[in-house]
């Protein structure tokens, strides 16, 4: 699933795909906002690390989990 992250005060976003549930990126993202924490961080499909600042967010839109469907839908 791909996950866009927009960060306060940046004219780009932050976009990865990611193996992780949308529940489990929704529950990562309100743990660290609920418990005040400096910093959120997230694992791609590759296997880097992003850790970003949640003073710093903006917005975090998290895509859906089905896959794209390849050639013509009639």
């Amino acid at each position: 699933m791909e996950i866009r992250i927009g960060i306060a005060n940046t004219g780009r976003e932050l976009s990865f795909e990611t193996n992780d549930s949308a529940a489990d990126v929704k529950k990562a993202v309100a743990a660290a906002l609920d418990s005040a924490a400096t910093h959120v961080s997230f694992t791609d499909a590759k296997g880097a690390s992003f850790i970003v600042p949640t003073s710093g967010l903006a917005y975090v839109e998290i895509g859906t989990e089905e896959s794209r469907r390849i050639g013509f839908v009639a």
